[in-house]
């Protein structure tokens, strides 16, 4: 990227002298009336995740129509009451902010860089990274609302067009975010109706809930009903005090994935790979599990064969522990689909935004096994296990009570201590089940990532038609990053190959 679009980014992105810590008491330019935004707080999941944001590139199968694009995003997002918003406060230091309504000028949220013509055509590819990594490094102007569109129109290996999406976190949590890009969006298929729903769970119930037995079970499956609450208190215990001590004192090993200078702003490079879900479903039909086992399983897999590759350690026996923080949707399946509805007839304002998170401490193990297969089988025992257990609930809970009763620097302190004693952040969504269209513009890949939490590696999966996209945020100067993506889409191959061979010996 040249300077000239260096400095036109910095103009439109954050005035130099804004620090993203400060919020303003009020914007020169806020409307004072009596939308509900005015007196709705910051969720207190946003005001821990103060300096997170979001960022969304997607690849679009089409040139940019920008004019299409600014009616669409004015029409379908920018009526949203969030989007229209800036957090104030009432001017104390210890004041809780709130949401504000805001005049939207487009011209603030939609910026078109013009990047070197050279750099673009020797590596169309490399062009966008460099662009969408630049935005890390680069704060947002706090007396706006939080989100800006950035379109780079020329084509690459993947798409015709990329438009990278950077949203504040405080604006929701990427499920709500996810939920309000389908409604924005249509079906390629069928543009005048909106995208269909991703298939909902099997379950009808929260994750960890056991159907009682019918009486005529008798007695013994009643008992082990019974049992299974037994379990789940025990097991619920147990990870709250694993939660309190990670917060306290036990950190994960150095290793080559963890970054080693705290406090330092590092710049993040956001990859990205597509698997296909057709081979993630095979091998979960397979090993009879989920496709979160599988994925957690292939995350397993490339993190070893990248550690025993890099660092030069030859002890194959060696079984290392290291631990992600997974965020885990707490919001009811159902309701996905009814918020896009109502998000569709108009009543975004009663929609709930904000953060609706709890966390999970969930163990990936570093080794080298003869059999790929076992990466998935271990995985699906330590998901099993922490289906077992209320840990996001209680660690959701944790959070509210401590931001309510102690403040915000506090709660930001074992927040902040929860994610530097882990090693990384793990996400999954599962995004539309078809082909869409964006603002007209027929969608070709979907790839979400954040920047922000003090981890070297975040590992996300976004599921979009028959195809996954793995995204990592990475140190720049801390990872071989292709290598380190092509350890997943290779270790996926050897899994999906393991499963095969298995099936035909058992065949």
């Amino acid at each position: 990227m040249d300077a000239g679009a260096t400095d036109h980014l910095r103009s439109v992105a954050a005035p130099s002298n804004r620090s993203l810590s400060v919020r303003a008491t009020r914007a020169p330019d806020t409307e004072r009336t009596d939308d509900a935004t005015m007196v709705e707080p910051v969720s207190p999941t946003g005001r821990l995740m103060d300096g997170f944001y979001i960022v969304v590139t997607i690849g679009l199968g089409t040139p940019v129509n920008l004019p299409a694009f600014r009616a669409g995003i004015e029409s379908q997002l920018a009526r949203h009451p969030r989007f229209r918003s800036i957090q104030v406060t009432d001017g104390s230091e210890d004041g809780n902010p709130h949401w504000a309504p805001a005049t939207v000028n487009l011209d603030d949220h939609v910026v078109v860089p013009g990047l070197d013509p050279a750099a673009v055509a020797v590596d169309p590819d490399q062009a966008v990274e460099d662009y969408v990594a630049s935005l890390s490094t680069l704060p947002m102007d706090r007396s706006r609302p939080l989100w800006d569109f950035h379109f780079l129109d020329f084509p690459t290996s993947e798409a015709a067009a990329t438009v990278a999406v950077r949203a504040h976190h405080s604006l929701g949590d990427g499920m709500a975010m996810l939920t309000l890009l389908i409604a924005c969006t249509r079906s390629a298929a069928d543009p005048a109706r909106l995208p269909a729903k991703p298939t909902p769970p099997a379950r009808s119930g929260p994750i960890y809930a056991r159907p009682r037995p019918p009486a005529s079970a008798g007695p013994l499956a009643f008992a082990t009903w019974l049992w299974s609450f037994v379990v789940l208190a025990w097991h619920t215990v147990a990870d709250v005090v694993a939660f309190a001590a990670t917060v306290l004192f036990v950190s994960d090993p150095h290793t080559l994935f963890k970054r080693t200078s705290e406090g330092k702003v590092h710049r993040k490079r956001f990859v990205h790979t597509t698997l296909s879900l057709d081979e993630v479903k095979f091998v979960k039909n397979a090993m009879k599990c989920t496709v979160n086992d599988v994925l957690i399983g292939v995350t397993s897999a490339a993190l070893s064969q990248y550690y025993f590759r890099e660092s030069g350690d030859t002890d194959t026996r060696k079984l290392i522990c290291l631990r992600s923080v997974l965020l885990v949707n707490l919001r009811p399946p159902a309701s996905l689909q009814s918020v896009v509805e109502m998000i569709e007839s108009g009543k975004s304002k009663a929609v709930k935004w904000g953060n609706k998170l709890g966390y999970i401490i969930l163990p990936f193990h570093i080794a080298m096994h003869d059999d790929p297969l076992e990466y998935v089988r271990t995985a699906k025992k330590t998901v099993d296990r922490k289906k077992s257990s209320l840990e996001a609930l209680f660690t959701h809970a944790i959070g509210e009570m401590v931001l309510k009763f102690c403040g915000v620097k506090v709660a930001a302190t074992i927040f902040g201590r929860m994610i530097s004693h882990t090693t990384i952040s793990f996400s999954n969504m599962v995004g539309p089940g078809e082909q869409v269209e964006f603002c007209g513009h027929p969608v070709a890949f979907i790839a979400p990532s954040v920047y922000g939490p003090p981890e070297a590696l975040t590992v996300h999966y976004q599921s979009y038609g028959n195809t996954v996209k793995v995204i990592l945020a990475v140190d720049e100067a801390h990872f071989a990053c292709r290598k380190l993506l092509d350890d997943f889409a290779s270790s996926l191959r050897r899994i999906r190959d393991a499963a095969k061979l298995q099936q035909y010996v058992v065949a």
